[in-house]
């Protein structure tokens, strides 16, 4: 999960937990639960996308190539 879909989470939890009632859906459904798991998870994303991000950079790209300039037999 990158950073933008971590912010759109952080996004539509804060929407469902500070702009929507909780009782719109009924009883059964708490949006603002809901909200709050979604601005959860969007923290941890972003914050797992900061931590790691430098990481992703390091790959073992420091192979040696030897080639010679002799061509190969005919």
């Amino acid at each position: 999960m990158g950073v933008g879909v971590s912010i759109f989470f952080l996004t539509l939890g804060a929407i469902l937990r500070f702009a929507i009632e909780p009782d719109v859906f009924g009883e059964s459904v708490h949006m603002d639960i809901i909200g709050l798991i979604f601005m959860i998870v969007g923290g941890v994303g972003i914050v797992l996308s900061v931590v790691l991000a430098p990481r992703r950079g390091q790959t073992s790209d420091n192979r040696l190539m030897h080639r010679e300039n002799n061509p190969p037999d005919a």
